[in-house]
């Protein structure tokens, strides 16, 4: 079963010197309930839908499964996605021994900046770059499902 492994950190310094590649992408979803998700993405004129199970070992893991579909077919089904649309820009950085996903938000999640790095098991700690900031790994207010019905512009202090 595949699954995907990966640690969840903000970002709070300057990671621009490290970027290897950059990718928009924009992303809705056709279901966000609690412990699944259906996700359509365009990522550089390809379109892509994955299915994402619960969230286990808290926050680390989950089943995901991931398939490349014509863009016109992913451009057709973010029509059926529930409001709120993902808009950001991957930046690729390897670091260390691994890759670390830096997503600048846009639009409504203006401001967020989130490093994934993924891992080969749970147990795992990389070695962490100068820019990372605070682990919000298992956080839900992070996950990308969540900001679409609760956008960081629209986050208070207390949130």
């Amino acid at each position: 079963m595949p699954q995907e492994i990966e640690r969840k950190y903000l970002v709070k310094g300057e990671y621009a010197p490290f970027i290897h590649q950059s990718d928009r992408i924009t992303q809705g979803y056709i279901c966000r309930e609690t412990g699944r998700t259906v996700r359509v993405r365009i990522r550089n004129g390809k379109g892509y839908l994955t299915i994402k199970g619960a969230s286990a070992d808290k926050g680390l893991s989950r089943y995901e499964w991931e398939q490349e579909i014509p863009v016109d077919e992913a451009k057709q089904l973010m029509l059926l996605c529930q409001p709120g649309i993902i808009d950001k820009t991957r930046h690729l950085i390897h670091y260390k021994g691994h890759l670390i996903e830096v997503d600048e938000f846009h639009g409504d999640n203006q401001g967020l900046t989130i490093a994934e790095i993924e891992l080969a098991h749970v147990d795992e700690m990389p070695l962490l770059p100068p820019f990372i900031g605070e682990e919000v790994t298992g956080d839900p207010r992070y996950y990308n499902s969540h900001l679409t019905r609760h956008p960081y512009t629209c986050w208070n202090k207390q949130d």
